[in-house]
């Protein structure tokens, strides 16, 4: 999954129109959106809801701007926080890291690498 998400983009545009750039629904701006809701949790009918105005659209965007951000950022702390728990040799705390990640998270891609942590950490005491 990872190799095919082009997020970039959907950053560079949420950062323009944050900057008071108005949103231009084209073609290709429609497929990016469309093809990134998926991949940061937000179902395929939402989306196609989002996009009949230029305002949707625009939150849409922003929307999916943040969740990249955010989750990003929640699961980057929760693997350095876990790194430190498994180099103390505390793996239950390590193991929580991960696990409140996934109660929260609604990225498929963050919650790979949580559910993957997890699965690594599954033989340790």
């Amino acid at each position: 999954m990872a190799d095919e998400l082009e997020w970039e983009p959907i950053r560079a545009l949420a950062r323009r129109v944050r900057d008071g750039e108005r949103l231009t629904l084209t073609a290709e701006v429609r497929e990016m959106l469309e093809r990134t809701a998926p991949e940061v949790g937000i179902g395929k009918a939402d989306a196609a809801a989002a996009l009949a105005t230029a305002e949707k659209s625009e939150a849409l965007l922003l929307e999916c701007a943040r969740r990249i951000k955010e989750g990003s950022d929640r699961i980057v702390d929760a693997l350095y926080r876990a790194k430190r728990h498994r180099k103390a040799g505390d793996f239950d705390s390590a193991r929580q890291e991960m696990r409140e990640v996934l109660a929260i998270e609604v990225v498929p891609l963050y919650r790979e690498i949580a559910e993957g942590q997890l699965e690594d950490m599954a033989e340790e005491p």
